[in-house]
């Protein structure tokens, strides 16, 4: 790829081409139209699927709804007046969430609410893919901003969406070429959002099966060559030093020295580091107001939402550490691995636990001594540390997969702003 100056062309572009782009409409280019009305009654629960604008934008966030039908009767009788949707064709969301895409990806029958989606029926002169891309790109984005009304409810009308402008490569290779690139990266970004979440549930799946639930006394599973119950502990018992953080004011911090960790920095099993948004205390008043010291190893139990409870391993971190009151500083017994009980502290068990217990009004939080008391239940050393470092593994693995994700992903934002006008 290169980079344009001057011209009225994208910042970067794949070397071959060096023209300028043409501006046109999307009206120009292609029919745009919406379907004939089907009504609520005449939903089914099978049949052809039948799209709405919740569907569009569920599967653009990559997530589950509750699907619609109607029958393929139906479906014969409107395509007939409407005509069918074909693979390359785009459906847009014209109201709620607007100009949300989907590109359809085959022939299969397929009908939508009118109203809710407009059809871009795409033609030759335009790849598919390009243009669905250009659908998520600034330029766009902002032509919407334009003509959207404040104060009232959002639409994106067929006149407004014949009236798009659209900037097209004079090549029709060149929008393949765009087309093939997005599209390729949108692979890539759904391969490692399918791996992570698979890990993610595995590790859900495992985190019920490995810990006994409520009532019982033993996991319905085990690593080889352990048997006999668990047993209850306290939380507090757990420990050798459980204590709160210290009350640290604006007037107390200063601009290096010792680093002060907050609820911020507690993820439910994750360390979220916030470099660059540290705060401080300087060695004098550490020692003037007698701080707790934070050590690497140490757990960190949030005491405020969201959600209140949550837990991490403090990593070991360049410089010296303390925490906010409303963290709770947990360092283990001998006889207690961290990377086990701080497992402990993600189940959905302790969480429910958890927020029985929280109190304080509109902000909300839950006790030292009230988290103190909670149970545990707990295997011998041995069995605990193979069950930590098993999960901290699959820890490790989701958290790959969750920054590669992210990479793929800042790098799809910035080529969206490049490359495009």
């Amino acid at each position: 790829m290169t980079a344009q100056t001057g011209r009225k062309l994208p910042g970067i572009r794949f070397g071959a081409f060096s023209d300028d782009w043409d501006e046109r409409e999307l009206g120009e280019l292609f029919p745009i139209t919406s379907a004939a009305r089907v009504h609520k009654n005449e939903w089914t629960k099978s049949g052809v699927p039948f799209f709405r604008s919740s569907d569009v934008v569920s599967h653009f966030k990559g997530e589950a709804n509750v699907k619609a039908f109607v029958s393929v009767e139906l479906y014969e009788e409107l395509s007939a007046k409407v005509g069918r949707i074909k693979k390359g064709d785009i459906l847009i969301t014209g109201g709620g969430s607007i100009g949300i895409p989907f590109l359809v990806k085959n022939d299969d029958p397929l009908y939508f609410k009118d109203a809710d989606l407009l059809w871009f029926k795409i033609r030759e002169a335009v790849d598919s893919h390009y243009l669905f891309t250009f659908l998520s790109s600034a330029p766009f984005r902002q032509y919407l901003k334009s003509i959207s009304h404040i104060g009232t409810i959002a639409h994106y009308t067929v006149e407004q969406a014949k009236g798009t402008p659209v900037m097209l490569p004079r090549y029709p290779e060149e929008q393949t070429k765009i087309g093939e690139y997005f599209r390729e990266l949108d692979s890539l970004i759904g391969l490692h959002q399918r791996k992570h979440d698979k890990l993610a549930a595995l590790k859900k799946a495992m985190l019920q099966k490995m810990f006994p639930q409520p009532g019982a006394t033993t996991p319905e599973i085990r690593f080889k060559n352990f048997s006999g119950d668990w047993v209850e502990k306290t939380l507090a018992e757990l420990c050798d030093l459980f204590t709160d953080g210290d009350w640290i004011e604006s007037k107390d911090q200063s601009p290096s020295g010792i680093r002060l960790l907050q609820t911020g920095n507690v993820g439910i099993n994750e360390f979220i580091d916030k470099a660059d948004k540290a705060r401080w205390i300087s060695i004098d008043t550490f020692e003037r107001l007698k701080c707790e010291e934070v050590f690497a190893g140490d757990i960190l139990i949030s005491r405020l939402p969201e959600p209140a409870g949550r837990a991490c391993i403090v990593p070991k971190l360049l410089h010296r550490v303390i925490t906010a009151v409303d963290c709770t500083i947990v360092r283990t017994a001998k006889n207690c691995d961290p990377a086990f009980l701080v497992q402990h502290c993600s189940l959905d068990s302790y969480f429910e636990t958890v927020n029985d217990f929280l109190g304080g009004g509109t902000r909300q939080r839950i006790s030292r001594s009230a988290l103190g008391k909670f149970v545990v239940k707990v295997p011998d050393f041995e069995e605990q540390k193979k069950i930590g470092t098993y999960f901290r593994t699959l820890d490790e693995l989701i958290s790959k997969h969750a920054s590669q994700l992210q990479k793929l992903q800042q790098i799809k934002s910035a080529c969206l702003e490049k490359m495009f006008v």
